[in-house]
């Protein structure tokens, strides 16, 4: 097993840089997930450690050595791409055993390892046939076989399943965190999809325009995002977002806004501004007497097990409120909701979390 380290690394194409001084450790044998919008520089970072990608300044580190100068075939790295990759022509096993035959590796020993890899991703059946005749999970899974023969110092993978539809890539979750499970192996791993992100990571990293937002375990970024970026970034549906203004009544300090007035629970100057963040699961609807806010409903989601409204709030703004089971409600319906207090966050105007008080 083995651990990468980045430290100060900048990436500059030209005068544009998409790097910023990202530091990065990635401990031995974890799973750490790269994740991030369209253009944050998950896919680059990645690139960078695999070697595919020249940095501008700072130093790569796998297992202590400085490999910033090495190339990529002398990293010992194994990456598994979007596309796949697999040559057309040749058969499964012959695209598993390519590298290995390049490295003048005894056939026996070959044969060994990609029967072995093939046994793992329960694809013996298919060593015989070409790519063209495979699935996309099957394809994919030849891809994984083909990184796992070389007994790689780490695993690296970009975006391995955008390509496959919604059931696919939740059995692909599944298949790639019992594969980790089984071969221990360090992984680094590229999505844009958060719920991947959640579900395979020992390890979050969330990736800003080139900057670290927050790392962390995934528990640790949901319940405690640093920023309104990871806050609204991390979690599905989205937190929920709220203006208020903090103003003194009654000996405390109350959070209000056009449709809100509540306590505090978070030690605040008064007279300031601040945005309040819920996560849908974490709103209730409750009787008028016992309410927060209430809000006419614009749409809904009747999943069967569970319910999505999006409702209008006065102010103009929108809350999504998540609901267990069957809920009907129609299109112009009043609500009245409660606010888990214990569950809210609050933002400065920086969008920086202000810290909740030490109980």
């Amino acid at each position: 097993m083995t651990e990468i380290v980045l430290k100060n690394i900048f990436k500059s194409y030209d005068q544009t840089e998409v790097i910023h001084g990202v530091d990065l450790k990635v401990e031995s044998g974890k799973f750490l997930v790269l994740v991030g919008p369209s253009g944050c520089g998950k896919s680059t970072l990645l690139r960078i450690i695999a070697g595919l990608e020249r940095i501008t300044s700072g130093e790569i580190l796998i297992e202590g050595k400085e490999v910033s100068n090495i190339p990529a075939s002398e990293r010992g790295l194994a990456m598994v791409f979007q596309s796949y990759a697999l040559y057309p022509h040749m058969s499964v096993y012959k695209n598993m055993a390519f590298s290995l035959e390049n490295l003048k590796i005894d056939k026996k020993t070959i044969e060994e390892k990609v029967n072995s890899a093939a046994k793992l991703l329960q694809i013996e059946d298919y060593l015989k046939r070409k790519p063209k005749a495979l699935s996309g999970g099957q394809r994919q899974r030849v891809a994984i076989g083909r990184a796992i023969v070389r007994d790689p110092k780490a695993f690296l993978f970009d975006e391995p399943l955008s390509n496959l539809d919604a059931e696919l890539r939740v059995t692909m979750r599944k298949e790639l965190s019992a594969l980790h499970e089984k071969i221990g192996g360090t992984m680094i791993y590229v999505t844009h999809d958060q719920v991947e992100a959640m579900t395979l990571a020992d390890q979050i990293v969330v990736l800003n325009e080139g900057y670290v937002a927050q790392a962390g375990a995934p528990l640790d970024l949901y319940n405690n995002p640093s920023d309104t970026f990871v806050a609204g970034f991390i979690g599905s549906p989205k937190m929920n977002f709220m203006k208020v203004k903090s103003l003194k009544e009654n000996n405390g300090i109350n959070l209000k806004s056009e449709c809100l007035n509540i306590q505090s629970l978070i030690e605040v100057d008064s007279n300031k501004d601040f945005t309040l963040g819920i996560r849908p699961e974490h709103i209730y609807i409750c009787e008028k007497q016992e309410s927060d806010l209430e809000v006419i409903v614009d749409y809904s989601e009747q999943l069967g097990s569970e319910t999505y409204f999006y409702c209008n709030v006065k102010g103009g703004s929108q809350l999504i409120v998540h609901q267990t089971g069957q809920y009907k409600v129609t299109k112009g319906d009043k609500l009245f909701l409660r606010l888990d207090r214990s569950s809210m966050h609050l933002f400065g105007s920086d969008g920086k979390a202000i810290k909740k008080n030490k109980s």
